[in-house]
């Protein structure tokens, strides 16, 4: 079985600067106040540990706001994904000391909102409910944005009579199925002002997944089930090659029946991947391989 290395694979540049924010803080300020991160920094379980480990403690909560209740003093660092105006006054007002690790990727689609809205238009903004992304960006202007996720609430949509219409996304969706509802917006508004804010790492990512995809028998993907992009990795290797494609979280996630009969497998990574824990899925996938083929002498 011969393991193809996709690439580009891992961290993209926003995850790099997000990690080096924190680790910086962790060790100027760690031993002198409480330093706590409000939700994961970015979503992968390896990064949080190691974080943690350099003295910056996590909050685990969806509701940034709720989450911001937890943190008692010292200073409170706000994730990759970006926060909502409304969680930055409540940390200001408290007297909490605040850093921003929001991706500069993300902090871009805020201010085009807030340019957006500013001129009079309603944003439809397409992301995943839930995810904290989305987020911060409805609470730029709740009442001048709606999140939608799927055609059906595309078609479903019913826009303002008077704000002329405008449309962006979420920086981690699939390119494909962000095209569509897009499409479907367009179709239904011909005027909406259209924003494909899908990140260059996002959208890298995706295209050589699937373009590997095509000449692999299966894809593993190496990252978080908390993470948007990875999951849209998986995503697009089943849906646009229909090939078998499998997130890991580690090389122990390795299944050896997903690999009976592959001859070839390729291994991606999401953007908040660290590359040790792909390099270690890489050398298991190969020892596999290794172990499985015959011995020249004995097979005879």
């Amino acid at each position: 079985m011969e393991v193809v290395r996709i690439t580009p694979r891992g961290y993209c540049h926003g995850v790099v600067e997000a990690i080096r924010i924190a680790k910086r803080v962790g060790v100027e300020r760690g031993g002198s106040e409480p330093v706590t991160m409000l939700g994961h920094l970015v979503h992968n379980e390896h990064v949080t540990r190691e974080l943690q480990e350099a003295g910056v403690a996590l909050v685990d909560e969806t509701d940034r706001m709720k989450g911001l209740e937890r943190v008692g003093d010292g200073t409170v660092i706000f994730t990759a994904h970006g926060i909502s105006p409304q969680v930055v006054t409540a940390a200001k007002e408290r007297g909490l000391n605040v850093v921003d690790a929001t991706c500069s990727d993300v902090t871009r689609t805020h201010d085009l909102v807030r340019e957006l809205v500013a001129s009079g238009h309603h944003v439809v903004y397409i992301g995943k409910r839930g995810h904290p992304e989305p987020a911060g960006v409805m609470g730029i202007a709740p009442e001048q944005v709606t999140l939608i996720e799927t055609i059906d609430e595309a078609k479903a949509f019913e826009a303002p009579e008077s704000a002329p219409l405008a449309v962006t996304c979420q920086t981690t969706l699939s390119m494909w199925d962000t095209k569509l509802i897009i499409d479907t917006l367009v179709e239904r508004f011909p005027s909406i002002e259209v924003h494909n804010e899908i990140c260059l790492a996002t959208q890298e990512r995706q295209e050589a997944a699937v373009l590997a995809a095509e000449h692999v028998d299966c894809v593993v993907v190496v990252g978080s089930r908390r993470s948007s992009n990875s999951l849209r990795l998986v995503q697009v290797v089943q849906e646009k090659r229909q090939k078998p494609a499998h997130l890991v979280d580690t090389a122990a996630d390795l299944d050896p029946a997903w690999f009976r009969g592959v001859r070839r497998v390729g291994v991606t990574a999401g953007a908040s991947t660290p590359t040790q824990i792909t390099r270690e899925v890489i050398a298991a996938l190969e020892a596999m391989s290794a172990e499985a083929e015959p011995d020249p002498v004995t097979s005879r």
